[in-house]
């Protein structure tokens, strides 16, 4: 848990929010008597309840739904535990279908609880508030498609989110954040920005990246490599498809099956897209006699890698099927890991800080349950990463069983402007590869060893982490990674000469620059520039050309007035460089 939160204060919003669906879906239950329940539970910031119903809910529906919701709530009706055995609960849902599936699954002998409030009795284990009015406040916010346990091959279900709190003025504020992250959208900036496009013709979760949005991925892959090559990185290309047998080594096909694409048949043998880059590290490695001298060996690639991602999850640029990763891999002896780990730390938030990034959570990922390797060596790899952290001074959280099938990981969550939290980064121990692979290398005694591996990638993907820097900034990137960093605006025809030279003054400097001479409005060029988020409006006319100056205006509409090209040129620049943290 992050020490800002309240443990008490959460505990008490789930449960408000746990009873803020049950009275939900009492009032749809009634409302539209052909309903079928499916589930309803809370989330980290509202709740949901998913409907089998014969046609999708609309906005009115949802009015009506909240009005006869704070009927139910204004009756204050007492929330009362009730258990059955299997046979009476089934009994009771046998107009449920998809209660009645829940609960055959409840192992034999298991006994069932449900919760009722009024007429309504719902298949729960509960928490809940004492009764319906001890729902301070709530907001039902929209409906959309949902498959029956993610499984497209079921029918689509109607999912109703809403939001619940302690009170008027924490729903109010959160409404108000929700207001602003829809600002912040990604997919509206990038398109608005035209900085990239998602088609149908090419299928969901695949990007095509526009000129705009390719430049500022470029300027996060240069830095991104300068700052890897100065920290002893040697970066490397892989190949995108790879054999059967590789991913059968390496444990993909028994433990990722599922993330990855169908194999395609090549010469008679079977080939996988790669899901991950892991593997062709590896084998890099084993291309040389490898002595203790040579370790630690880190090697990265901006590698791009294919992942299955059911259609119902994939999201903009957040949840994509083709990435490309900021991957890398540290071999190293047993005695190097600690600094290892610290130097990736230690590279992750120089990282983070340089894109505007200083808050943050860490969470501690445990084994998951499926899983390879021997309990001795998962504890001591989490040992390893938990002692690290603490001797860091770092405050973290502990996410049981979300480490990666071959060993546990470090997750460290953003938080960007509007508070919201991102996962980023992941720094992941790796006892099973060097073992899967037979990797060794000569140590000291001369006898043959195993060397340790961490995989880790800091921005995650350039596709996730330019999704998350559009909603941080609002799409008004700063100076440094905006696509035109300054837009020069003409007054007039006879003042194009002069504006194309102080492009060219602009870009021997190293800032991106660009003429606007359209026959358009002056204030019409000021406000597409301003749309388009440019930090500097540089507009120049008969004054500036005889001054050799410019007018600049910022895109946040403040005006600075006339100042010489020189002292123009040299406050860009100032800006133009990445901040290092």
């Amino acid at each position: 848990m992050p020490p800002d939160r309240d443990p008490g204060l959460d505990e008490l919003r789930k449960r408000i929010r746990h009873s803020a669906a049950h009275v939900m879906a009492d009032v749809v239950t009634r409302t539209y008597p052909e309903a079928k329940l499916a589930i309803g539970p809370p989330t980290e910031d509202g709740f949901y309840y998913d409907f089998l119903v014969p046609q999708p809910f609309s906005d009115d529906d949802l009015e009506t739904i909240e009005a006869s919701m704070k009927d139910v709530i204004a009756r204050d009706l007492s929330f009362e535990l009730h258990t059955y055995e299997r046979e009476e609960a089934l009994e009771l849902n046998a107009d449920e279908p998809l209660k009645t599936e829940i609960i055959r699954e409840i192992p034999e002998g298991e006994q069932i609880t449900t919760y009722s409030h009024g007429d309504f009795e719902d298949l729960c284990a509960g928490p809940h508030v004492e009764s319906t009015g001890r729902i301070p406040a709530f907001k039902l916010l929209s409906v959309a498609g949902a498959y029956w346990r993610g499984d497209e091959k079921r029918g689509m279900l109607q999912r109703i989110y809403g939001t619940a709190f302690e009170s008027r003025q924490a729903l109010d504020d959160h409404l108000r954040r929700l207001e602003e992250a829809r600002k912040r959208d990604h997919r509206v900036l990038g398109r608005s920005l035209d900085l990239f496009s998602i088609h149908d013709e090419t299928g969901p979760g695949l990007i095509v990246w526009h000129p705009r949005g390719s430049r500022i991925r470029e300027i996060i892959e240069d830095y991104w490599r300068a700052r890897h090559r100065k920290a002893g990185y040697d970066l490397v290309y892989t190949p995108h498809v790879g054999r059967a047998g590789l991913w059968e080594t390496s444990g993909h096909l028994d433990f990722y099956r599922e993330n990855m694409y169908a194999p395609m048949d090549m010469d008679g043998q079977e080939y996988y897209l790669k899901p991950m880059n892991c593997p062709f590290h590896v084998m890099y490695y084993q291309t040389a006699r490898r002595s203790y001298r040579d370790l630690p060996m880190r090697i990265g690639e901006l590698g791009t890698v294919y992942r299955y991602e059911r259609g119902g999850v994939v999201q903009g640029l957040l949840r994509v099927r083709g990435m490309t990763q900021d991957d890398a891999h540290v071999f190293c002896r047993p005695d190097q890991v600690r600094d290892e780990i610290n130097g990736v730390l230690d590279l992750t938030f120089s990282l983070l800080g340089a894109f505007g990034f200083d808050d943050y959570e860490v969470m501690l990922a445990t084994k998951p349950e499926k899983a390879v390797g021997e309990d001795e060596r998962w504890d001591l790899a989490t040992e390893s990463l938990r002692s690290t952290l603490q001797e860091r001074g770092l405050d973290f959280s502990v996410d049981e069983g979300g480490g990666a099938f071959y060993g546990p990981k470090i997750d460290v969550h953003v938080r960007d402007a509007i508070g919201r939290p991102w996962q980023i980064t992941t720094v992941q121990f790796d006892f099973n590869l060097p073992e899967r692979f037979d990797l060794a290398y000569v140590g000291e005694d001369g006898a043959r060893h195993t060397p340790y591996m961490v995989h880790r990638a800091l921005l995650g993907s350039m596709e996730r982490f330019m999704g998350v820097l559009i909603e941080h900034y609002g799409g008004a990137f700063p100076t440094w990674l905006a696509p035109v960093q300054a837009q020069v605006i003409p007054i007039a025809d006879r003042h194009h000469e002069y504006a194309d030279g102080v492009r060219a003054r602009l870009e021997a400097a190293g800032i991106r620059a660009h003429v606007d001479a359209r026959n358009e409005r002056m204030n019409a060029r000021i406000r597409d520039a301003q749309i388009q988020k440019t930090p500097y409006m540089l507009i120049v006319g008969d004054r500036e050309l005889e001054a050799d100056a410019a007018a600049v205006r910022l895109r946040s509409g403040e005006n600075l007035g006339t100042l010489p090209l020189s002292q123009v040129v040299e406050r860009i620049s100032r800006e133009a460089a990445p901040q290092e943290a």
